[in-house]
C-alpha cells in the first residue's frame, strides 16, 4: 500500500516562501511521474508541477520561475519549493504519483497553503 504524506503548508505573506514535502512509504523508483496539484477554494484541481523518473520537469505557466519541484530518492521525498508567493497561489496542495505501469496513481491528503496580500 502506497502512502503519501504532505507537510510544509501554512500561512505566509505575499512575496514569501514555503517548501512543501511529500514523503512516500515506498521507494520513488517505483513511480514514473511525481507531481504536485493544487485546488483553490471553489476551483478545480490543477497540475502545478511534475517530474518524471528521468528528471524531466514541467510547470504550469503561472508558477514558472517561482516554483521548483525536486526529489530526494534517499528520503523517498518529493519537494515543491515555492518562492515569491502570490495570493492566487492559495489552495490545498496535493502530492500525486503515477506507478511505472501507469495503471495506478496515488494521492496524499493535502496540505493547506494560504498567501495573504
Amino acid at each position: 500500500q502506497v502512502q503519501l504524506v504532505e507537510s510544509g503548508g501554512g500561512l505566509v505573506q505575499a512575496g514569501g516562501s514555503l517548501r512543501l514535502s511529500c514523503a512516500a512509504s515506498v521507494n520513488l523508483f517505483l513511480f514514473s511521474t511525481m507531481a504536485w496539484y493544487r485546488q483553490a477554494p471553489g476551483g478545480q484541481r490543477e497540475l502545478v508541477a511534475s517530474v518524471t523518473a528521468g528528471r524531466s520537469t514541467n510547470y504550469v505557466d503561472s508558477v514558472k520561475g517561482r516554483f521548483t519541484i525536486s526529489t530526494d530518492n534517499a528520503k523517498n521525498t518529493v519537494y515543491l519549493q515555492m518562492n515569491s508567493l502570490k495570493p492566487e497561489d492559495t489552495g490545498v496542495y496535493y502530492c500525486n504519483t503515477l506507478s511505472r505501469s501507469r495503471l495506478n496513481d496515488y494521492w496524499g491528503q493535502g496540505t493547506q497553503v494560504t498567501v495573504s496580500s
